[in-house]
């Protein structure tokens, strides 16, 4: 797997202080991304296990609260095997950080509800793990800068596990504190 840009303090795609990984490579092509360069599979860098051993020590501190995957698409088929394994290396080394992915894919697609290109089972495991999903292609039509955590409106940020536990989708809620905080 390639990846276009690493954003270490990332305070934009999900809450809190978050390391942000943008995998290389992407199918869906939507118009007007914000990302387009990393269309390509092998655009920007090779993912090693020194890039790796550096997203774990960003994620370590105690002010950092997580890890935010983002593209291209990280539900790639492509990509599903290394994304599978930072995520579980995450959850066994650092379980109190939270794993947010955002893909093009939506959930059904990725459970195979409604089978599509990404339904495998690495999907299935990656979204064993995660807290949050934003789902759905950005579309231009529905841009509104208002939104929180997303680009266009037909995306949903899912509560993952709620939603494998009830079998239907949980959209996420934020923390009432942090909405306080940010009040004031």
């Amino acid at each position: 797997m390639y990846y276009s840009n690493i954003k270490y303090c990332d305070i934009a795609n999900g809450p809190g202080v978050r390391t942000s990984l943008f995998v290389s490579g992407c199918t869906h092509r939507c118009p007007n991304c914000f990302n387009s360069v990393a269309w390509d599979f092998h655009y920007g860098e090779s993912y090693t296990d020194a890039i790796e051993e550096k997203l774990m020590e960003s994620l370590a501190p105690g002010y950092v609260a997580g890890l935010s995957l983002l593209g291209g698409e990280p539900m790639e088929p492509e990509n599903q095997r290394t994304v599978l394994g930072l995520c579980q290396r995450v959850r066994r080394e650092l379980p109190g950080k939270t794993i947010w992915c955002y893909s093009g894919y939506t959930l059904e697609e990725l459970t195979g509800e409604c089978r599509a290109r990404c339904t495998t089972d690495e999907a299935l495991q990656i979204l064993q793990l995660l807290d949050v999903l934003v789902d759905g292609e950005f579309v231009m039509e529905k841009y509104d800068i208002s939104l929180r955590f997303r680009g266009s409106s037909n995306q949903r940020l899912i509560d993952v596990p709620a939603s494998l536990e009830s079998g239907h989708v949980v959209l996420w809620q934020d923390d009432p504190l942090f909405e306080t905080h940010r009040m004031m």
